[in-house]
């Protein structure tokens, strides 16, 4: 885990609000794979931007570890890495502990 990097990834609103609906993905999205992933298209729609920008949020946040991605047939599915956002709360916490 490097928290910069993720610190990084999540600097901006929409890649923030993505992490947080992809948390809780049947709330936020209508079709959910059987893995508990969200289709890009359907994050784009929601983000209410360009299918290119999203792309490139997801691979961003993909790289910073906060998410995981799979694919089925010729569409791709991304969903929360929950250990990654265990670790940085447990990171968070720590930094805040120290004196």
């Amino acid at each position: 885990m490097e928290p910069i990097e993720i610190f990084k990834a999540l600097s901006n609103e929409t890649r923030l609000n993505i992490l947080q609906w992809l948390k809780e993905p049947e709330k936020h999205f209508p079709k959910v794979s059987i893995e508990g992933g969200v289709c890009v298209g359907d994050i784009q729609e929601k983000a209410k931007t360009s299918q290119s920008t999203v792309s490139h949020y997801l691979t961003m946040m993909q790289k910073a570890g906060l998410l995981e991605s799979f694919r089925h047939g010729q569409w791709t599915y991304y969903k929360l890495k929950e250990e990654t956002v265990q670790e940085i709360a447990m990171f968070l916490v720590s930094e805040t502990q120290k004196d």
